[in-house]
């Protein structure tokens, strides 16, 4: 059985990546949360289980193998089943995915900083950086291109749930945390992605999460 190590689910961006690979593959895995920078999250990074990963999450085990980064768990999981879980079948479409997929993977350094994920609160609408703001046209221009030209499918960002859309979902609980103004295109996509069950039942978990980190709440509050 696949074995899935997370961070908290109020806070960890990258682990909710991860989390929703695995659910979009199918396979049977086993969670397990570990609260961040607590006595319990240092001891597991001394051991094994996190040492290939420098102590980041999420790391996924696969008997041997052991996956730590959000995209490279998407790309193991497609080749472990079927790639067309993840990617469109069309090969421009694929194409444009993929690279939608990366730059979300390596950009977007202002949004992560001043607006950092935080699930169990809502701020009111607040003045964003020019950074961020530049950041955001690019995120709905991605948006309305993939949507226009690839997503006659569904209500997806391809038409059908994928590996561009588990990479983005961070990306649509910050714009509900902090109350960022969207386009109405890119409203009527997060209705779809806020209501698909796993997202439902991964806000559903960190609202029951006990932890708290002061320095995600001062920093959220602070922006």
């Amino acid at each position: 059985m696949l074995k899935l190590i997370i961070g908290n689910k109020a806070y960890s961006s990258w682990s909710l990546r991860g989390w929703l690979a695995v659910k979009q593959s199918g396979l049977t895995f086993e969670e397990i949360t570990v609260p961040m920078f607590d006595e319990e999250w240092e001891r597991r990074r001394e051991g094994q289980e996190f040492a290939p990963s420098g102590g980041k999450v999420p790391i996924l085990w696969d008997d041997k193998a052991v996956i730590w980064d959000s995209l490279a768990i998407v790309e193991w999981l497609a080749d472990k089943t079927d790639r067309d879980r993840f990617w469109p079948k069309d090969e421009v479409a694929r194409g444009m995915a993929r690279s939608m997929a990366a730059e979300m993977h390596s950009s977007y350094e202002n949004l992560r900083r001043e607006c950092p994920m935080h699930l169990r609160k809502r701020f009111p609408p607040r003045e964003l950086s020019e950074n961020v703001r530049a950041e955001l046209v690019r995120i709905f221009e991605l948006w309305a291109q993939a949507r226009a030209r690839h997503g006659g499918g569904g209500p997806y960002l391809f038409g059908t749930f994928g590996a561009v859309d588990i990479m983005f979902a961070p990306v649509v609980m910050r714009f509900v945390t902090y109350s960022i103004p969207v386009p109405r295109f890119a409203a009527a996509y997060m209705d779809a992605m806020l209501a698909h069950p796993w997202l439902q039942e991964w806000l559903e978990a960190a609202q029951e999460e006990p932890w708290v980190i002061e320095k995600y709440e001062e920093a959220a509050a602070a922006q």
